[in-house]
This record gives C-alpha cells, sequence and structure tokens, in this order.
C-alpha cells in the first residue's frame, strides 16, 4: 500500500510540474504570436510602402 501511495505522490508530483510547464509554453506562444502579428503587418506597410518601386531583390545591381 505504501508503495502505491509513494507512486501516486511521484504522479501527482509530475503532472503539476508538466501543467506549470504548459502554462509557461502557452504564455511564451502568446507573445510569439504577437511579435509575428506585428512584423507581419510592418512587413505589409513597408511592401505597401513600396509598391511603385521593384523590390531591391530583384534590381540590378549597377555595375550591371
Amino acid at each position: 500500500m505504501t508503495d502505491l501511495e509513494e507512486r501516486i505522490a511521484h504522479l501527482t508530483r509530475t503532472v503539476e510540474d508538466l501543467s506549470d510547464v504548459v502554462a509557461r509554453q502557452a504564455g511564451e506562444i502568446a507573445t510569439l504570436e504577437r511579435r509575428v502579428r506585428l512584423l507581419m503587418e510592418r512587413a505589409a506597410e513597408a511592401e505597401a510602402a513600396s509598391a511603385g518601386t521593384v523590390p531591391l531583390a530583384d534590381q540590378r545591381p549597377p555595375h550591371w
């Protein structure tokens, strides 16, 4: 009986630890999603601002 109680205590501790990890990761994911959204908005704004010009990656170097 004592062995079972020890196993249950260990498993309970493991579940609590994993729950803490999942909660922390959820916060990190939310932060990363906000950052990606902001970066996408900035990229869209930059693309809209340069809509009339050829993208720098598609321009020929000046020595050609």
